[in-house]
């Protein structure tokens, strides 16, 4: 007898899952099926999951595929349940390709291709909408988006767009998802557009998107014009579908919980904001050698100005951009400072030249730092007066922190509306700081020529 053993979730139950049992259950003789408990998939990073675990093992059940189903819920246990049970073969979806090569070693391992289109008849108790996920830009943040995906319940990566036909191939082969060459034919087969394209694309990817219906998260900065973020805002609430802004710092526990520290009271009033994020950049890469849209502000100005408007809002009473510039003319290092009603902030950010990438929030009482990279927030200080008088907190930063903005964005298609992580009013906001930056560099520059 053919021992075979697979894992899963299984939330939502639907036709890929169905299809992997089917096709497990056809390598052997008797098959096992490990469902995660909840305790589990949160350990492990998997958010969002909605059915029980009584549902989810009794809908694995209900295939007739299953000759026994057990629980998983601990790290390590799959090796055991290999010797426990004497396995012959192991067996998942090929999205976990290469992740479980060491049991080789113990069995036979074997990737099952998944099923890619899973808008045929869903399988599940209940009716719910299982998200299908198009992206449109292939590089590496949409290879880390696809990555993500696979922690989140409820959305699964379908089909990526790219007008440059062979970079689509290469992404949808790479990530085992499908590909179109033409734009419309692609929105239609989704129902989530994740824009992550170059910058001076995604108000018309965006738009487009919402036109068709679709649900869309932004990679930032998901618009370079004040009116622009405001007419996508618009269009979306008529249209009756969500949209924001994807900045994965605000929706990052860790993010969440400095920001309800800092508003507090603990610190005292807050009146200085400091703000810095920096990296040596490929001098051949897309982010400083494409001299109209490249540059660090436009690169990394949203992260650092994030703390800032989250804490002191979206209305600034002054602006000013201090720039280190490159001999292609784009911004090697920015420092933007800002005067609010109640306090001033400085925002830093850089591809070319390097700085301690730190959060400082200063108030009447004490001050919280957060040390680099502040960005993926899983450590932060509480200062005071005396010394002696240090407060300390620790959250989780799991993976790239995608899916964190993923899970957030799925509560909110289920009416659970939370967009105070990321408020319409801050996404504008940044689009009109970045209208202004481009300003004052192409205003700049002409100055620069005609001096020349």
């Amino acid at each position: 007898m053919t021992k075979v053993i697979t894992y899963g979730t299984f939330d939502l139950f639907h036709a890929g899952h169905y299809r992997l049992l089917e096709r497990a259950k056809a390598l052997g003789d008797y098959l096992i099926v490990g469902v995660t408990t909840e305790s589990f998939d949160k350990a492990r990073g998997k958010l969002n999951v909605v059915d029980s675990l009584v549902t989810r093992m009794e809908n694995v059940k209900k295939t007739g595929f299953a000759d026994e189903i057990i629980i998983e819920e601990s790290v390590g246990q799959k090796f055991s349940d290999i010797k426990k049970y004497g396995i012959d073969i192991f067996t998942v979806g090929s999205d976990w390709r290469g992740k479980f090569d060491y049991l080789n070693d113990y069995c036979k391992v074997v990737y099952l291709e998944r099923t890619k289109d899973i808008s045929s008849t869903m399988l599940r108790e209940k009716q719910r909408s299982i998200q299908r996920v198009g992206i449109i830009g292939t590089g590496r943040i949409a290879g880390r988006f696809v990555q993500e995906i696979k922690s989140v319940s409820g959305v699964e990566g379908q089909s990526v767009y790219n007008p440059h036909i062979e970079s689509a191939k290469r992404f949808a082969a790479t990530w085992d998802m499908t590909h179109c060459d033409n734009l419309q034919d692609f929105l239609n087969g989704v129902d989530l557009v994740y824009v992550a394209s170059p910058h001076e694309t995604h108000y018309e990817y965006s738009k487009a998107a919402i036109e068709a219906g679709k649900h869309v998260i932004c990679e930032k900065p998901m618009a370079l014009k004040k009116s622009h973020a405001e007419e996508l805002f618009d269009m979306a609430k008529n249209k009756g579908v969500y949209f924001f802004e994807g900045i994965k710092t605000a929706y990052c526990p860790g993010f969440h919980k400095l920001i309800g520290v800092a508003c507090s009271g603990r610190i005292g009033a807050i009146r200085n904001i400091e703000a810095c994020f920096t990296k040596l950049e490929n001098p051949n890469t897309r982010e400083l050698t494409d001299v109209n849209y490249g540059g660090s502000f436009l690169e990394l100005g949203s992260y650092v100005l994030l703390p800032m408007l989250k804490i002191f809002g979206a209305e600034y009473e002054d602006l000013r951009f201090e720039s280190i510039w490159g001999d292609n003319g784009l911004d090697l290092f920015t420092k933007t400072s800002f005067r609010f009603s109640h306090g001033i902030a400085t925002a830093t950010c850089g591809l070319g030249v390097k700085s301690e990438g730190r959060l400082l929030i200063a108030g009447t009482k004490g001050y919280i730092v957060v040390g680099a990279p502040w960005w993926k927030t899983e450590y932060f200080e509480v200062h005071y007066e005396d010394p002696d008088k240090i407060e300390k907190y620790t959250e989780s930063f799991l993976g790239y922190g995608l899916r964190y903005e993923i899970s957030d964005f799925l509560s909110q298609l289920g009416k659970e509306k939370n967009d105070f992580k990321l408020t319409r009013s801050e996404s504008v906001a940044m689009a009109g700081i970045m209208e202004k930056f481009l300003e004052e560099k192409h205003s700049l520059h002409r100055l620069d020529r005609f001096l020349r």
